[in-house]
Order: C-alpha cells, then sequence, then structure tokens
C-alpha cells in the first residue's frame, strides 16, 4: 500500500510537531497525548501509561492470537539545538538529536496503513517506548505486559551513513553492548610547589586514561569492533593545589560478548596495577548496559523481503560498517524472535550531522519509506506466524 499526499501531509506535520516538543526520559507527556489522539482518530484501541509514559496500541487481524510488534523510541537528548529549523525545539536544552521523532512518526503511520487492512494475516502490536536514551525502558516495558501475546518484533533506526531509499537489514549484529564504568582515584592532595610530597590524581587518571586505549589496541582481536572511552574526567579544585582524588566515568563497547568480558578484567587489572605503581588507591565500578542488538538469519528474511517490497533489491542492503551504538531493543529480542534495521537519511542536497549531534536533522523523504517498511514487514511477519499455526 503506497502513502497517499493527504498521508504524507500528516507525517510530515506531525513529526514537525514532535520535533518541535522534545521530552526527556520518563516525561514523554506530551509526546504520549499526541500519539494518543491518532490513534483515537484510526479507532485503535490502546493502554497508556505503560511504564510510567509507553503506549500499547494493538490493531485486530488472522485467526492467531500470536502478534508481529512494531516498536518505536519516544524520548529525545538533553541536547541545545543548532539546527535553525523553522520547528526547532521549543523545550530548551532539550532536543530530538537521535531520530526518535521519526521513529514514532514512522510506525503511526504504518499504523495507519495497517489499520485500513480488512483481513491482517495475524494481529498486530504497536510498542511507543519511553527512555530508550537511558537504555531502561524497553525492560520497564517488558515488566508491564508489553511483549504478551508477541510473537515477532521489529524495530528500526534512522542513520546518516545511507542515503535515503536505503534499507538495512542485516543477518548478525547490528548494535554494540554498552556498558559504563566509574574510576575512582585516592591520591595524597598537597601544595603544586612541593610535589614530591603528595600523590597527584590528575598525573595518575591520565596515565590511566591513556593505559585504557591499549586495552582495544593491543588485547583486542583487530578483526572484532571494540571501543573504550573515557568521556569524563573530573578532578581539582585551583590551579597551584594538587588534587587529591579524581574520578573517571566512560563506556566501554563490543559487539561480542566474551570481548565484552575481556575488555572489562583488563581495565580492572589495569586500574589496579596503576594504582600499585603510584601509591594511589584505585576503585573501579562496572556499570552493566544493554546487550548487543544481533538479528538472526531468519528474521533478517522477513526484513530483508519487506525492504525489497518497499525500495529495490538494490536498496535493501547489508550493514557496510560496524555500529557501536547501543540500543536496549536488545532486551525485546531476549525475550522473543525480532529484526532491527536502519533507514537511510541522508540527502543529496545538504550536509549531514551525526546523531546527538546540535545540528542533526533528517530528510523527511524517509519517513513514508518507513512507513511502508513497517507496515509491510508487519505482513510478511504476520504471514510467517500464521504459517507456523501459532
Amino acid at each position: 500500500m503506497d502513502v497517499n499526499k493527504e498521508l504524507m501531509h500528516r507525517l510530515v506535520a506531525f513529526r514537525r510537531d514532535l520535533h518541535q516538543h522534545p521530552e526527556l526520559s520518563w516525561n514523554e507527556n506530551r509526546t504520549a497525548d499526541r500519539i494518543c489522539e491518532q490513534l483515537d482518530r484510526l479507532g485503535i484501541v490502546y493502554r497508556r501509561d505503560v511504564a510510567q509514559t509507553g503506549i500499547v496500541a494493538d490493531i485486530p487481524g488472522g485467526a492467531n492470537r500470536y502478534k508481529v510488534a512494531l516498536r518505536a523510541d519516544m524520548d529525545g537528548l538533553p541536547v541545545f539545538e543548532k539546527t535553525d529549523l523553522e520547528f526547532s525545539s521549543v523545550n530548551n536544552g532539550v532536543m530530538h538529536a537521535c531520530g526518535h521523532d521519526a521513529h514514532m512518526t514512522m510506525v503511526l503511520g504504518a499504523t495507519e496503513l495497517l489499520s485500513q487492512e480488512s483481513d491482517l494475516p495475524a494481529p498486530v502490536r504497536v510498542i511507543f517506548q519511553p527512555a530508550e536514551e537511558k537504555g531502561t525502558g524497553a525492560i520497564a516495558m517488558i515488566e508491564d505486559g508489553a511483549l504478551e501475546g508477541v510473537a515477532m518484533i521489529f524495530g528500526g533506526h534512522v542513520d546518516r551513513n545511507y542515503s535515503t531509499g536505503t534499507i538495512v537489514a542485516h543477518a548478525g549484529v547490528v548494535n554494540a553492548s554498552t556498558d559504563s564504568f566509574q574510576i575512582s582515584v585516592s591520591g595524597t592532595g598537597g601544595h603544586a610547589a612541593r610535589p614530591h610530597e603528595c600523590v597527584d590524581s590528575v598525573v595518575v587518571g591520565s596515565l590511566l586514561i591513556m593505559a585504557l586505549q591499549t586495552i582495544v589496541s593491543r588485547e583486542v582481536n583487530p578483526a572484532n569492533s571494540a571501543v573504550v572511552t573515557v568521556g569524563r574526567f573530573d578532578a581539582g579544585t585551583a590551579p597551584n593545589v594538587i588534587a587529591g582524588k579524581a574520578v573517571l566515568e566512560g563506556t566501554i563497547r563490543s559487539q561480542d560478548n566474551d570481548v565484552r568480558q575481556k575488555i572489562i578484567t583488563a581495565l580492572q587489572r589495569i586500574c589496579h596495577s596503576m594504582g600499585q605503581l603510584h601509591d594511589a588507591k584505585i576503585s573501579v565500578k562496572i556499570c552493566p548496559g544493554t546487550l548487543p542488538v544481533i538479528n538472526t538469519p531468519e528474521m533478517a528474511e522477513i526484513a530483508q523481503i519487506a525492504g525489497i517490497s518497499v525500495v529495490g533489491q538494490k536498496n535493501t542492503i547489508g550493514l557496510q560498517t560496524p555500529n557501536m551504538g547501543g540500543e536496549d531493543f536488545s532486551y525485546f529480542m531476549e525475550k522473543v524472535r525480532g529484526c532491527y534495521i536502519r533507514l537511510g537519511v541522508r540527502a543529496k542536497d545538504r550536509e549531514s550531522f551525526p546523531a546527538h549531534s546540535s545540528k542533526f536533522d533528517i530528510d523527511e523523504a524517509v519517513l513514508p519509506i518507513g512507513a511502508r517498511f513497517f507496515y509491510q514487514v508487519a505482513l510478511v511477519a504476520g504471514t510467517k506466524i500464521a504459517s507456523e499455526g501459532k
């Protein structure tokens, strides 16, 4: 089913409204109101306030009780927008800098197309999920019953690394794990003119940052993608005082669970050894994050069939480069079969900026493409569910 001009106009207007009014994780109240208004217009039964601000809607179909699920994330980011768009964020310091406004719009467009079908092969559940950026929204939705009766789930993300009209339906790893760490360095503070009387936590922390870079470069197989990044270094109170304490915080990204554990073990070993070397006390706290997102060949094939029907075989491709971003969609795929795809949003006539950038924007031509893809994948997956006799 094609997207007509009237629906296209609604998709663009809806996306721009969401973009102009972004909300942070667990505060997506206006966003939820706007989605519910559209579901009411379509006459679709839904449950709101799922996991605080989430929404679960059900479209009946088929003789099977097992459903195909489509998921869209809802939250914005704490970013000051600098796009100069006419519909830039009016919520100062909050921005849809990761395309969640587009995700909601495309899935809602698919919902409208599906609602017009008189005989779906299987019922469809539409999940609007809060707090993806926190990595905790999917778990909360699962705990509140969002996956009950669901046999397969599909989600996706806009990606400026691919031109508009490209759908990436990849068998294998598509997102990395996202663990974080906090390292506390306790030395001995003192006067900057008498460093021999102190244990300088700034020096120890700086050496740690450099040493941690050798984990990926010298301990991880170059064939495996991995990242160790220190994103925060907090120490010191004055230029003439040697800091006695320092805190380093960062992230670990990996696409393989064995590599993930090897990095964590190496980080702990290096911190312990650095403390002994410089007579400092160093403690390490690892905060487990989301799991890698891994599409099975069976689920990727369903997404590929849907993608080919929308953009053609030439424009339905596999992942070209490893993606080290995290996604709590992995928690859904722990429970049920699923596939996570990427939709190109790079326009030919303007510069593109990375996700989480204050200048991030999308080519809105992706909106009908995404709506048609999610519509089509619901039909293909529903037919698969029906054939399995569920």
